[in-house]
């Protein structure tokens, strides 16, 4: 009745005001503690992995210290070197029901060449893990290497930027990215790598992070969309196929259909064989064959007499022509010409 009454009314309830949070990202997990849970668990649960043979010297060396800083939450840690395996066991000491699974995140680091400095830190609350699978991006061998050097960059200076900007360690092991960090870190080394497999530089995704963080800082661009900001690159992706040299060309489109192609028995009802015997028809076949084979031994002598036929000889044109006209000779003009010549010899000599 006292609901239907303050319906009637129109009596409008309070609204409880929400809590504004500025960087959920800055907020503290509150500790689990052991008075959390005093009554400890009840089943035991336990994860395995693998590990490879190189690895086998490291994790003996450092197996002691692995074992004490489970120890510390109730987690009992076996190596077992015939199998090549590791196993984290929950005892009844423990109290964290989540600290097996990050027990397992640091036995799958330490089987993937993490060093043990690095994989104890998972075990704090706002660090996690993540393993990035790159190996099933690309099919091609050469490009996935590539690619792969690429994340690393020159004598590591890529890896080691992007560990800055993302506040993570990162570490590139084979056809997996290794990554141990916070939440938020964890994402963006994901999109990197994931990026870099998709032929996009780390560059490119690098300075987008710095800008970013030079936004974050800035209280009044803290809440606007950042986009604008952000450098947009279009991908130059020139395809180096070869080019054929006989391109085909599109018939024109027709709804109707193909014609339906001649069957044998078409072929022989137009040329008139049908009705004829079989022996009819192998006598023509024959006749064919042997006209065709006459044809192509007349074009084979043809051929072999090619070069014994003489060339043809160049026709000589005569350009000398004889005049037959009349010439007027001056005979004293002459006269003196040779007696000039004949003195000219007598004082020669």
């Amino acid at each position: 009745m006292s609901d239907d009454s303050d319906s009637d009314t129109g009596v409008n309830k309070p609204v409880k005001s929400i809590l504004q949070v500025d960087d959920a990202w800055a907020l503290k997990l509150p500790e689990f503690r052991k008075e959390d849970n005093p009554h400890k668990l009840l089943e035991e649960s336990s994860f395995a992995t693998l590990f490879p043979r190189y690895r086998e010297h490291y994790l003996r060396e450092c197996w002691p210290l692995v074992q004490k800083s489970l120890d510390e939450h109730g987690i009992n840690a076996t190596l077992d070197v015939i199998e090549g395996s590791m196993t984290v066991r929950t005892t009844p000491k423990m109290w964290d029901p989540y600290i097996i699974i990050k027990a397992r995140d640091m036995i799958k680091l330490l089987s993937r060449s993490v060093p043990y400095e690095q994989a104890v830190r998972v075990l704090q609350d706002e660090i996690s893990s993540d393993i990035i699978k790159i190996g099933s991006l690309l099919r091609n061998r050469e490009k996935f290497v590539k690619r792969r050097q690429r994340l690393i960059g020159p004598n590591g200076c890529t890896l080691k930027s992007i560990e800055l900007l993302t506040g993570c360690y990162v570490l590139v092991q084979g056809q997996t990215v290794a990554a141990l960090g916070p939440y938020k870190g964890l994402q963006q080394v994901r999109q990197i790598s994931e990026d870099t497999m998709k032929n996009i530089h780390p560059i490119y995704n690098i300075k987008a992070l710095m800008i970013k963080r030079e936004l974050a800082r800035d209280p009044k661009l803290r809440s606007e969309n950042w986009e604008r900001f952000l450098p947009k690159f279009s991908g130059k992706n020139v395809s180096k196929r070869k080019q054929p040299k006989l391109k085909k060309q599109k018939k024109e489109y027709t709804p109707f259909p193909p014609p339906q192609p001649e069957s044998k028995v078409d072929k022989l009802l137009a040329s008139g064989e049908y009705f004829l015997k079989e022996e009819h028809r192998q006598a023509r076949r024959r006749k064919e064959k042997t006209q065709k084979q006459e044809e192509a031994s007349k074009l084979r002598e043809e051929k072999r007499k090619q070069p014994f036929v003489p060339p043809e000889e160049p026709k000589v044109t005569n350009n000398t022509t004889v005049s037959t006209g009349k010439v007027d000779i001056d005979i004293e003009a002459l006269r003196k010409k040779v007696n000039n010549a004949q003195k000219k010899r007598k004082h020669k000599l």
